[in-house]
Protein backbone atom coordinates (compact mmCIF):
# COMPACT_ATOMS: atom_id res chain seq x y z
CA UNK A 1 0.00 0.00 0.00
CA UNK A 2 0.89 3.38 -0.57
CA UNK A 3 1.93 6.22 0.92
CA UNK A 4 -1.37 7.53 2.62
CA UNK A 5 -0.41 10.67 4.09
CA UNK A 6 -0.76 12.94 0.70
CA UNK A 7 -2.05 16.45 1.35
CA UNK A 8 -5.59 16.15 0.78
CA UNK A 9 -7.75 19.42 0.05
CA UNK A 10 -10.63 17.75 1.33
CA UNK A 11 -11.89 14.37 2.65
CA UNK A 12 -14.59 14.47 0.45
CA UNK A 13 -15.50 16.64 -2.93
CA UNK A 14 -18.96 16.40 -4.00
CA UNK A 15 -19.72 16.95 -7.04
CA UNK A 16 -23.21 18.89 -7.65
CA UNK A 17 -25.16 21.19 -5.56
CA UNK A 18 -28.81 20.39 -6.38
CA UNK A 19 -30.86 18.70 -3.76
CA UNK A 20 -28.58 15.74 -3.03
CA UNK A 21 -25.43 17.86 -2.80
CA UNK A 22 -26.68 20.40 -0.45
CA UNK A 23 -27.61 18.16 1.88
CA UNK A 24 -24.66 16.00 1.33
CA UNK A 25 -22.26 18.64 2.69
CA UNK A 26 -24.51 19.58 5.54
CA UNK A 27 -24.36 15.84 6.72
CA UNK A 28 -20.69 15.37 6.22
CA UNK A 29 -19.63 18.68 7.23
CA UNK A 30 -21.86 17.56 10.52
CA UNK A 31 -20.13 14.60 10.82
CA UNK A 32 -17.15 16.31 11.33
CA UNK A 33 -15.99 16.07 7.42
CA UNK A 34 -14.31 18.55 5.41
CA UNK A 35 -16.24 19.08 2.30
CA UNK A 36 -15.73 21.13 -1.13
CA UNK A 37 -18.58 20.80 -3.83
CA UNK A 38 -18.26 21.75 -7.10
CA UNK A 39 -20.95 23.22 -9.10
CA UNK A 40 -20.98 23.92 -12.38
CA UNK A 41 -23.76 26.10 -12.27
CA UNK A 42 -23.94 30.03 -11.48
CA UNK A 43 -26.12 28.75 -8.67
CA UNK A 44 -27.28 25.91 -6.23
CA UNK A 45 -30.40 24.00 -7.20
CA UNK A 46 -29.61 21.71 -9.62
CA UNK A 47 -32.81 20.45 -11.71
CA UNK A 48 -34.53 23.71 -10.52
CA UNK A 49 -32.09 26.31 -11.46
CA UNK A 50 -31.53 25.06 -15.24
CA UNK A 51 -34.94 24.23 -15.74
CA UNK A 52 -36.35 27.65 -15.44
CA UNK A 53 -39.00 27.66 -18.76
CA UNK A 54 -42.34 29.27 -18.40
CA UNK A 55 -45.19 26.79 -16.58
CA UNK A 56 -42.16 24.71 -15.14
CA UNK A 57 -43.12 23.04 -12.14
CA UNK A 58 -43.30 19.52 -9.83
CA UNK A 59 -44.76 16.86 -10.20
CA UNK A 60 -44.85 15.32 -6.41
CA UNK A 61 -47.03 17.75 -3.80
CA UNK A 62 -44.63 20.15 -2.21
CA UNK A 63 -45.43 19.74 1.21
CA UNK A 64 -43.87 15.81 0.69
CA UNK A 65 -41.61 17.85 -2.07
CA UNK A 66 -39.41 18.68 1.05
CA UNK A 67 -36.90 17.93 3.45
CA UNK A 68 -37.40 16.52 6.96
CA UNK A 69 -34.43 16.46 8.67
CA UNK A 70 -35.29 19.47 10.45
CA UNK A 71 -38.58 20.39 12.00
CA UNK A 72 -38.04 24.34 12.07
CA UNK A 73 -37.56 24.37 8.49
CA UNK A 74 -40.64 22.09 8.01
CA UNK A 75 -42.42 24.87 10.06
CA UNK A 76 -41.50 27.91 8.92
CA UNK A 77 -41.27 27.22 5.37
CA UNK A 78 -44.45 28.27 3.41
CA UNK A 79 -45.13 26.79 0.25
CA UNK A 80 -47.96 28.37 -2.13
CA UNK A 81 -49.31 25.55 -4.06
CA UNK A 82 -50.27 21.98 -4.23
CA UNK A 83 -47.57 21.66 -6.74
CA UNK A 84 -44.80 24.25 -6.61
CA UNK A 85 -42.85 25.85 -10.07
CA UNK A 86 -39.55 26.17 -10.63
CA UNK A 87 -39.38 29.40 -8.69
CA UNK A 88 -40.56 28.55 -5.56
CA UNK A 89 -38.53 25.18 -5.60
CA UNK A 90 -35.19 27.41 -6.69
CA UNK A 91 -36.36 29.92 -3.62
CA UNK A 92 -36.47 26.64 -1.16
CA UNK A 93 -33.36 25.25 -1.73
CA UNK A 94 -31.59 28.81 -1.72
CA UNK A 95 -32.93 28.84 1.63
CA UNK A 96 -31.53 25.79 2.44
CA UNK A 97 -28.35 26.96 1.89
CA UNK A 98 -28.47 30.31 3.67
CA UNK A 99 -30.01 28.81 6.62
CA UNK A 100 -27.56 25.61 7.14
CA UNK A 101 -24.45 27.98 5.90
CA UNK A 102 -23.65 25.94 3.28
CA UNK A 103 -22.13 28.48 0.23
CA UNK A 104 -18.31 28.42 2.05
CA UNK A 105 -17.89 25.33 1.27
CA UNK A 106 -19.41 25.67 -2.33
CA UNK A 107 -17.74 26.66 -5.34
CA UNK A 108 -20.36 27.96 -8.53
CA UNK A 109 -19.20 27.60 -11.87
CA UNK A 110 -16.98 25.12 -11.44
CA UNK A 111 -17.50 22.43 -13.54
CA UNK A 112 -15.50 18.94 -13.22
CA UNK A 113 -13.50 17.80 -16.28
CA UNK A 114 -11.81 14.72 -15.26
CA UNK A 115 -11.65 12.55 -11.95
CA UNK A 116 -8.99 9.97 -11.51
CA UNK A 117 -8.36 7.46 -8.92
CA UNK A 118 -4.92 7.57 -7.16
CA UNK A 119 -3.83 3.93 -6.47
CA UNK A 120 -1.00 4.45 -4.61
CA UNK A 121 -2.69 7.32 -2.38
CA UNK A 122 -6.01 5.90 -2.18
CA UNK A 123 -7.45 9.27 -3.57
CA UNK A 124 -9.57 10.88 -5.82
CA UNK A 125 -7.46 13.50 -8.23
CA UNK A 126 -10.30 16.01 -9.46
CA UNK A 127 -9.88 18.65 -12.18
CA UNK A 128 -12.09 21.08 -12.93
CA UNK A 129 -13.08 23.23 -16.18
CA UNK A 130 -11.72 26.26 -14.47
CA UNK A 131 -7.79 24.53 -14.36
CA UNK A 132 -7.70 23.75 -10.37
CA UNK A 133 -6.53 20.28 -9.67
CA UNK A 134 -8.27 19.52 -6.09
CA UNK A 135 -7.49 16.15 -4.28
CA UNK A 136 -9.63 14.14 -1.50
CA UNK A 137 -10.10 10.85 -0.19
CA UNK A 138 -13.56 10.34 -0.86
CA UNK A 139 -16.12 11.66 -3.56
CA UNK A 140 -19.79 11.73 -3.60
CA UNK A 141 -21.19 11.83 -6.74
CA UNK A 142 -24.88 14.27 -6.26
CA UNK A 143 -24.86 14.73 -10.48
CA UNK A 144 -28.84 14.19 -10.47
CA UNK A 145 -30.71 12.05 -12.97
CA UNK A 146 -31.87 14.39 -14.95
CA UNK A 147 -29.07 16.78 -15.48
CA UNK A 148 -27.53 15.93 -19.06
CA UNK A 149 -29.67 17.66 -21.78
CA UNK A 150 -30.23 15.88 -24.80
CA UNK A 151 -30.58 17.60 -28.24
CA UNK A 152 -31.34 16.09 -31.38
CA UNK A 153 -28.64 16.94 -34.04
CA UNK A 154 -30.43 17.74 -36.92
CA UNK A 155 -29.20 18.97 -40.36
CA UNK A 156 -29.24 22.45 -40.92
CA UNK A 157 -29.85 23.38 -37.45
CA UNK A 158 -26.76 26.18 -37.23
CA UNK A 159 -28.00 27.78 -40.51
CA UNK A 160 -31.12 28.76 -38.90
CA UNK A 161 -31.12 32.88 -38.67
CA UNK A 162 -33.59 32.44 -35.64
CA UNK A 163 -33.01 32.15 -31.88
CA UNK A 164 -32.31 28.26 -30.07
CA UNK A 165 -33.08 27.67 -26.63
CA UNK A 166 -33.16 24.73 -24.94
CA UNK A 167 -35.90 23.95 -22.02
CA UNK A 168 -33.64 22.32 -19.65
CA UNK A 169 -31.17 25.28 -20.18
CA UNK A 170 -33.19 28.06 -20.35
CA UNK A 171 -31.54 31.62 -19.84
CA UNK A 172 -31.90 33.28 -16.54
CA UNK A 173 -33.14 36.53 -18.43
CA UNK A 174 -35.94 34.33 -20.19
CA UNK A 175 -36.46 34.51 -24.06
CA UNK A 176 -38.70 37.10 -25.92
CA UNK A 177 -41.83 35.30 -27.19
CA UNK A 178 -44.57 37.78 -27.24
CA UNK A 179 -46.11 38.20 -30.86
CA UNK A 180 -43.88 35.72 -32.51
CA UNK A 181 -43.26 32.41 -34.29
CA UNK A 182 -42.65 29.40 -32.24
CA UNK A 183 -41.42 26.31 -32.94
CA UNK A 184 -41.54 23.73 -30.03
CA UNK A 185 -40.06 19.98 -30.22
CA UNK A 186 -40.72 17.69 -28.16
CA UNK A 187 -43.82 16.62 -25.68
CA UNK A 188 -42.66 14.75 -22.94
CA UNK A 189 -43.02 16.39 -18.86
CA UNK A 190 -41.14 19.74 -20.34
CA UNK A 191 -42.84 20.30 -23.17
CA UNK A 192 -46.75 19.58 -21.73
CA UNK A 193 -45.77 22.07 -19.32
CA UNK A 194 -44.11 24.56 -21.40
CA UNK A 195 -46.57 23.89 -24.96
CA UNK A 196 -49.64 25.66 -22.58
CA UNK A 197 -47.99 28.62 -21.60
CA UNK A 198 -46.22 29.69 -24.94
CA UNK A 199 -49.51 29.31 -26.52
CA UNK A 200 -50.36 32.00 -24.38
CA UNK A 201 -47.84 34.33 -25.77
CA UNK A 202 -46.42 33.28 -29.09
CA UNK A 203 -48.25 35.15 -32.50
CA UNK A 204 -48.62 31.29 -33.35
CA UNK A 205 -46.39 28.10 -32.04
CA UNK A 206 -46.22 24.97 -34.07
CA UNK A 207 -45.66 21.97 -32.39
CA UNK A 208 -43.45 19.27 -33.75
CA UNK A 209 -44.49 15.78 -31.94
CA UNK A 210 -42.59 12.64 -32.78
CA UNK A 211 -44.29 10.57 -30.39
CA UNK A 212 -48.09 11.35 -28.44
CA UNK A 213 -48.05 11.47 -24.79
CA UNK A 214 -50.24 10.15 -21.68
CA UNK A 215 -50.69 13.41 -19.97
CA UNK A 216 -53.28 13.29 -17.15
CA UNK A 217 -55.14 16.88 -15.73
CA UNK A 218 -52.74 17.95 -12.61
CA UNK A 219 -55.61 19.57 -10.71
CA UNK A 220 -52.73 21.88 -9.58
CA UNK A 221 -54.77 24.53 -6.88
CA UNK A 222 -53.16 27.16 -4.24
CA UNK A 223 -52.63 25.95 -0.66
CA UNK A 224 -54.87 26.31 1.45
CA UNK A 225 -53.68 27.27 5.13
CA UNK A 226 -55.88 25.25 6.62
CA UNK A 227 -54.40 22.67 4.68
CA UNK A 228 -51.06 23.43 5.05
CA UNK A 229 -51.23 23.95 9.05
CA UNK A 230 -52.91 20.21 8.93
CA UNK A 231 -50.11 18.54 7.00
CA UNK A 232 -47.57 20.42 9.07
CA UNK A 233 -49.27 19.14 12.70
CA UNK A 234 -48.49 15.41 11.25
CA UNK A 235 -45.44 15.68 9.74
CA UNK A 236 -43.73 13.68 11.83
CA UNK A 237 -46.56 10.90 11.00
CA UNK A 238 -45.93 12.09 7.14
CA UNK A 239 -42.13 11.48 7.28
CA UNK A 240 -42.30 7.90 8.38
CA UNK A 241 -44.92 7.23 6.08
CA UNK A 242 -42.41 8.69 3.29
CA UNK A 243 -39.88 6.33 4.57
CA UNK A 244 -42.09 2.90 4.71
CA UNK A 245 -42.87 3.53 1.30
CA UNK A 246 -42.02 1.74 -1.76
CA UNK A 247 -42.10 5.11 -3.94
CA UNK A 248 -41.13 7.68 -0.33
CA UNK A 249 -45.03 9.00 -0.67
CA UNK A 250 -47.11 9.86 2.36
CA UNK A 251 -51.13 10.87 2.72
CA UNK A 252 -51.20 14.44 2.01
CA UNK A 253 -54.35 14.40 -0.01
CA UNK A 254 -54.72 15.09 -3.75
CA UNK A 255 -53.21 14.41 -7.46
CA UNK A 256 -49.91 12.98 -7.82
CA UNK A 257 -48.08 11.03 -10.67
CA UNK A 258 -48.02 8.35 -8.38
CA UNK A 259 -51.98 7.31 -9.10
CA UNK A 260 -52.37 3.83 -7.53
CA UNK A 261 -54.31 1.34 -9.46
CA UNK A 262 -58.18 0.12 -7.44
CA UNK A 263 -56.27 -3.71 -6.96
CA UNK A 264 -60.08 -4.62 -7.13
CA UNK A 265 -60.86 -3.27 -10.35
CA UNK A 266 -60.14 -5.75 -13.78
CA UNK A 267 -60.47 -3.77 -16.79
CA UNK A 268 -60.82 -7.48 -18.76
CA UNK A 269 -63.21 -7.92 -16.46
CA UNK A 270 -65.14 -4.71 -16.86
CA UNK A 271 -68.25 -4.46 -18.97
CA UNK A 272 -68.62 -1.49 -21.55
CA UNK A 273 -70.96 0.32 -19.42
CA UNK A 274 -68.77 0.38 -16.62
CA UNK A 275 -65.53 2.10 -18.58
CA UNK A 276 -67.97 4.36 -19.91
CA UNK A 277 -69.53 5.37 -16.76
CA UNK A 278 -65.92 5.60 -15.07
CA UNK A 279 -65.00 8.15 -18.44
CA UNK A 280 -67.76 10.19 -17.15
CA UNK A 281 -66.73 10.18 -13.54
CA UNK A 282 -62.83 10.33 -13.73
CA UNK A 283 -62.22 11.29 -17.10
CA UNK A 284 -58.29 10.91 -18.03
CA UNK A 285 -58.09 9.75 -14.84
CA UNK A 286 -60.50 6.47 -16.14
CA UNK A 287 -57.35 5.24 -17.61
CA UNK A 288 -55.09 4.56 -14.70
CA UNK A 289 -57.78 2.91 -12.09
CA UNK A 290 -57.20 -0.74 -13.16
CA UNK A 291 -54.93 -3.27 -11.67
CA UNK A 292 -54.62 -5.70 -14.61
CA UNK A 293 -52.95 -2.85 -16.89
CA UNK A 294 -50.17 -2.88 -15.04
CA UNK A 295 -49.07 -6.27 -16.40
CA UNK A 296 -51.47 -7.79 -18.90
CA UNK A 297 -50.94 -6.29 -22.31
CA UNK A 298 -54.55 -6.68 -23.49
CA UNK A 299 -55.69 -4.89 -20.04
CA UNK A 300 -53.44 -2.07 -21.10
CA UNK A 301 -54.76 -1.68 -24.35
CA UNK A 302 -58.08 -1.31 -23.07
CA UNK A 303 -56.79 1.42 -20.73
CA UNK A 304 -55.31 3.51 -23.18
CA UNK A 305 -58.45 3.41 -25.49
CA UNK A 306 -60.48 5.18 -22.56
CA UNK A 307 -57.55 7.74 -23.02
CA UNK A 308 -57.69 8.31 -26.05
CA UNK A 309 -61.25 8.53 -25.66
CA UNK A 310 -60.80 11.65 -23.45
CA UNK A 311 -58.27 12.84 -26.35
CA UNK A 312 -61.19 12.74 -28.58
CA UNK A 313 -63.70 14.28 -26.81
CA UNK A 314 -61.23 17.48 -25.38
CA UNK A 315 -59.47 17.93 -29.12
CA UNK A 316 -62.00 19.21 -31.19
CA UNK A 317 -60.04 18.70 -34.86
CA UNK A 318 -60.73 14.80 -35.46
CA UNK A 319 -57.25 14.65 -37.30
CA UNK A 320 -55.77 16.76 -34.68
CA UNK A 321 -56.87 14.15 -31.94
CA UNK A 322 -55.97 11.01 -33.60
CA UNK A 323 -52.18 12.33 -33.83
CA UNK A 324 -52.39 13.19 -30.20
CA UNK A 325 -53.84 9.40 -29.42
CA UNK A 326 -50.62 7.44 -28.21
CA UNK A 327 -50.60 4.09 -30.16
CA UNK A 328 -47.62 2.21 -30.09
CA UNK A 329 -46.44 2.04 -26.44
CA UNK A 330 -48.38 0.95 -23.07
CA UNK A 331 -49.52 3.59 -20.37
CA UNK A 332 -46.76 3.04 -17.42
CA UNK A 333 -43.66 2.70 -19.81
CA UNK A 334 -43.27 6.16 -19.39
CA UNK A 335 -43.26 8.33 -16.59
CA UNK A 336 -46.89 9.91 -15.71
CA UNK A 337 -46.90 13.16 -17.03
CA UNK A 338 -49.31 15.73 -15.61
CA UNK A 339 -50.38 18.79 -17.24
CA UNK A 340 -52.73 22.01 -16.90
CA UNK A 341 -54.48 21.98 -20.01
CA UNK A 342 -51.87 20.46 -22.38
CA UNK A 343 -54.75 19.29 -24.82
CA UNK A 344 -57.03 22.08 -24.63
CA UNK A 345 -54.19 24.14 -26.33
CA UNK A 346 -54.70 22.09 -29.06
CA UNK A 347 -57.94 23.93 -30.09
CA UNK A 348 -56.49 27.45 -30.42
CA UNK A 349 -56.01 29.13 -33.54
CA UNK A 350 -52.92 30.18 -32.95
CA UNK A 351 -51.44 26.40 -32.63
CA UNK A 352 -50.75 23.78 -35.02
CA UNK A 353 -49.62 20.27 -34.28
CA UNK A 354 -46.93 18.47 -36.90
CA UNK A 355 -47.21 14.95 -36.51
CA UNK A 356 -43.61 13.92 -37.30
CA UNK A 357 -44.82 10.03 -38.03
CA UNK A 358 -47.01 11.93 -40.60
CA UNK A 359 -44.73 14.49 -42.01
CA UNK A 360 -41.30 14.19 -41.35
CA UNK A 361 -38.75 16.96 -40.64
CA UNK A 362 -35.97 17.49 -43.57
CA UNK A 363 -33.49 19.96 -42.71
CA UNK A 364 -33.76 23.24 -40.67
CA UNK A 365 -33.20 26.24 -43.11
CA UNK A 366 -32.21 30.08 -42.28
CA UNK A 367 -35.73 30.94 -42.40
CA UNK A 368 -37.76 27.84 -40.21
CA UNK A 369 -37.83 23.80 -40.29
CA UNK A 370 -38.38 22.12 -44.05
CA UNK A 371 -40.62 18.74 -43.00
CA UNK A 372 -42.20 16.76 -46.23
CA UNK A 373 -44.43 19.22 -46.86
CA UNK A 374 -43.35 22.18 -46.84
CA UNK A 375 -41.41 25.10 -44.45
CA UNK A 376 -42.48 25.89 -40.89
CA UNK A 377 -41.46 29.50 -40.45
CA UNK A 378 -39.88 30.61 -37.06
CA UNK A 379 -38.46 33.35 -35.22
CA UNK A 380 -37.53 30.50 -32.03
CA UNK A 381 -36.74 27.01 -31.97
CA UNK A 382 -37.16 25.46 -28.46
CA UNK A 383 -36.17 22.11 -27.98
CA UNK A 384 -37.58 20.16 -25.08
CA UNK A 385 -36.25 16.70 -25.83
CA UNK A 386 -34.97 15.17 -22.72
CA UNK A 387 -31.95 14.03 -21.25
CA UNK A 388 -29.67 11.65 -21.44
CA UNK A 389 -30.98 10.27 -18.18
CA UNK A 390 -29.85 8.42 -14.53
CA UNK A 391 -25.85 7.86 -16.53
CA UNK A 392 -25.29 11.09 -18.53
CA UNK A 393 -24.44 13.54 -16.07
CA UNK A 394 -21.49 11.17 -14.74
CA UNK A 395 -20.30 9.48 -18.50
CA UNK A 396 -19.57 13.36 -19.42
CA UNK A 397 -17.11 13.32 -16.99
CA UNK A 398 -13.52 11.61 -17.95
CA UNK A 399 -14.01 9.17 -14.63
CA UNK A 400 -10.94 7.19 -14.08
CA UNK A 401 -11.01 4.17 -11.78
CA UNK A 402 -8.10 1.58 -11.44
CA UNK A 403 -5.73 0.91 -13.87
CA UNK A 404 -7.06 4.08 -15.76
CA UNK A 405 -10.71 2.57 -16.40
CA UNK A 406 -13.04 5.07 -18.12
CA UNK A 407 -16.61 5.02 -16.99
CA UNK A 408 -18.09 5.57 -20.09
CA UNK A 409 -16.20 2.98 -21.65
CA UNK A 410 -17.23 0.59 -18.54
CA UNK A 411 -20.80 1.77 -19.00
CA UNK A 412 -21.51 1.42 -22.93
CA UNK A 413 -23.26 -1.51 -22.38
CA UNK A 414 -25.53 0.06 -19.67
CA UNK A 415 -24.63 1.43 -16.26
CA UNK A 416 -23.87 -1.50 -13.73
CA UNK A 417 -23.07 -0.76 -9.88
CA UNK A 418 -23.77 -2.53 -6.44
CA UNK A 419 -26.75 -0.63 -5.49
CA UNK A 420 -26.58 2.97 -6.72
CA UNK A 421 -23.97 3.78 -4.15
CA UNK A 422 -20.66 2.15 -5.85
CA UNK A 423 -18.75 0.99 -8.57
CA UNK A 424 -16.47 -1.99 -9.02
CA UNK A 425 -12.50 -0.43 -9.87
CA UNK A 426 -13.71 3.07 -8.69
CA UNK A 427 -12.58 2.56 -5.16
CA UNK A 428 -13.73 5.47 -2.79
CA UNK A 429 -16.39 6.89 -5.34
CA UNK A 430 -20.17 7.20 -3.91
CA UNK A 431 -23.41 8.12 -5.80
CA UNK A 432 -26.47 10.08 -4.21
CA UNK A 433 -29.34 8.19 -6.05
CA UNK A 434 -27.03 6.37 -8.52
CA UNK A 435 -28.02 3.93 -11.53
CA UNK A 436 -29.30 0.78 -9.72
CA UNK A 437 -30.66 2.35 -7.13
CA UNK A 438 -34.92 3.28 -7.00
CA UNK A 439 -33.74 6.51 -8.75
CA UNK A 440 -36.42 8.61 -9.95
CA UNK A 441 -38.98 5.52 -9.08
CA UNK A 442 -39.29 7.58 -5.37
CA UNK A 443 -39.50 10.67 -4.12
CA UNK A 444 -36.24 12.70 -4.07
CA UNK A 445 -36.55 14.42 -0.97
CA UNK A 446 -36.98 11.55 1.40
CA UNK A 447 -35.01 9.00 -0.72
CA UNK A 448 -31.90 11.57 -0.60
CA UNK A 449 -32.32 11.94 2.85
CA UNK A 450 -32.36 8.02 3.48
CA UNK A 451 -29.30 7.18 1.01
CA UNK A 452 -27.04 10.50 2.29
CA UNK A 453 -27.51 8.83 5.67
CA UNK A 454 -26.21 5.56 4.79
CA UNK A 455 -22.84 7.30 2.77
CA UNK A 456 -22.44 9.24 5.77
CA UNK A 457 -22.46 6.19 8.12
CA UNK A 458 -20.04 4.38 5.96
CA UNK A 459 -17.73 7.35 5.92
CA UNK A 460 -17.76 7.43 9.35
CA UNK A 461 -17.60 3.61 9.69
CA UNK A 462 -14.54 4.16 7.75
CA UNK A 463 -12.96 6.92 9.78
CA UNK A 464 -13.36 5.27 13.21
CA UNK A 465 -11.66 2.34 11.52
CA UNK A 466 -8.53 4.12 10.03
CA UNK A 467 -9.60 2.87 6.56
CA UNK A 468 -8.39 4.87 3.60
CA UNK A 469 -9.70 2.46 0.66
CA UNK A 470 -13.93 1.14 0.33
CA UNK A 471 -13.91 -1.12 -2.95
CA UNK A 472 -17.31 -3.24 -3.77
CA UNK A 473 -16.38 -6.38 -5.05
CA UNK A 474 -17.36 -7.53 -8.87
CA UNK A 475 -19.73 -10.53 -7.23
CA UNK A 476 -21.47 -8.29 -5.40
CA UNK A 477 -21.92 -5.66 -8.17
CA UNK A 478 -22.73 -8.64 -10.41
CA UNK A 479 -25.99 -10.29 -8.60
CA UNK A 480 -27.26 -6.61 -7.78
CA UNK A 481 -27.69 -5.98 -11.34
CA UNK A 482 -28.94 -9.49 -11.79
CA UNK A 483 -31.37 -8.22 -9.04
CA UNK A 484 -31.87 -4.76 -10.78
CA UNK A 485 -33.05 -7.31 -14.16
CA UNK A 486 -35.26 -9.33 -12.00
CA UNK A 487 -37.41 -7.17 -10.41
CA UNK A 488 -37.81 -4.86 -13.78
CA UNK A 489 -39.32 -8.57 -15.36
CA UNK A 490 -42.85 -8.46 -16.54
CA UNK A 491 -43.32 -4.40 -16.06
CA UNK A 492 -44.40 -2.01 -18.66
CA UNK A 493 -41.10 -0.31 -18.31
CA UNK A 494 -39.95 -3.83 -20.01
CA UNK A 495 -42.48 -3.88 -22.77
CA UNK A 496 -40.68 -4.77 -26.08
CA UNK A 497 -42.50 -1.27 -27.78
CA UNK A 498 -41.32 0.86 -24.46
CA UNK A 499 -38.62 3.32 -25.50
CA UNK A 500 -38.22 5.76 -22.37
CA UNK A 501 -35.33 7.61 -21.01
CA UNK A 502 -35.93 5.40 -18.18
CA UNK A 503 -34.19 2.83 -20.60
CA UNK A 504 -32.27 4.97 -22.46
CA UNK A 505 -34.78 4.34 -25.23
CA UNK A 506 -34.63 8.68 -26.24
CA UNK A 507 -30.69 8.43 -26.91
CA UNK A 508 -29.81 7.49 -30.29
CA UNK A 509 -27.03 4.10 -29.74
CA UNK A 510 -26.98 4.53 -26.26
CA UNK A 511 -27.98 0.81 -24.72
CA UNK A 512 -31.28 -0.35 -24.16
CA UNK A 513 -31.29 -0.96 -20.14
CA UNK A 514 -33.58 -0.69 -17.36
CA UNK A 515 -30.87 1.06 -14.66
CA UNK A 516 -33.78 1.63 -11.75
CA UNK A 517 -34.44 -1.27 -8.96
CA UNK A 518 -37.95 -1.66 -9.10
CA UNK A 519 -38.58 -3.10 -5.80
CA UNK A 520 -39.18 -0.26 -3.97
CA UNK A 521 -37.10 2.18 -1.50
CA UNK A 522 -38.24 0.49 1.57
CA UNK A 523 -37.15 -3.07 0.19
CA UNK A 524 -33.57 -1.16 -1.09
CA UNK A 525 -33.20 0.60 2.37
CA UNK A 526 -33.56 -2.48 4.40
CA UNK A 527 -30.80 -3.72 2.16
CA UNK A 528 -29.26 -0.98 3.05
CA UNK A 529 -29.35 -1.35 6.46
CA UNK A 530 -28.60 -4.90 6.31
CA UNK A 531 -25.16 -4.11 4.71
CA UNK A 532 -24.34 -1.67 7.14
CA UNK A 533 -25.42 -3.91 10.17
CA UNK A 534 -23.01 -6.54 8.71
CA UNK A 535 -19.80 -4.18 8.38
CA UNK A 536 -20.51 -3.62 5.00
CA UNK A 537 -19.50 -6.77 3.82
CA UNK A 538 -19.85 -6.31 0.03
CA UNK A 539 -16.74 -4.34 0.15
CA UNK A 540 -12.89 -4.89 0.67
CA UNK A 541 -11.84 -2.16 3.83
CA UNK A 542 -8.23 -1.38 4.17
Amino acid sequence: MGDNDVTLDADVIVVGAGMSGLYALKVLRERGFRVIVLERAAGVGGTWFWNRYPGARCDIPSLEYSFGFDPELEQEWEWSEHFAAQPEIERYLNHVADRYELRSDIRLETGVATMTFDDATDSWVVDTETGETLRSRFCVMATGGLSAPHRPDWPGIDTFAGEVVQSSLWPEEGVALEGRRVGIVGNGSSGVQVIPELAKVAGHLTVFQRTATFAWPSQNRPLTPEHQAEVKSRYREVRAQQHASPLATAHTTGATIFTFADPNKFILESTEEERVAALEEQGFNASRIWADAAKDMDANEMAVELFREMVRRTVTDPEVADSLCPKDYPIGCKRPVLDNGYFETFNRDNVTLIDLRKDAIVEVVPEGVRTTTGVQELDVLIFATGFDAVSGAMTRIDMRGKSGRLLRDDWADGPRTFMGFSVADYPNMFMVIGPGSVGVLANYPPHIELQVGWIADFLEYLAEHGSTRAEVGADAQDQWCAEVEAAAVGTMFNAPNCHSWYNGGNIEGKARVIPIYMGGLDRFMARAQELATSGYEAYAIR
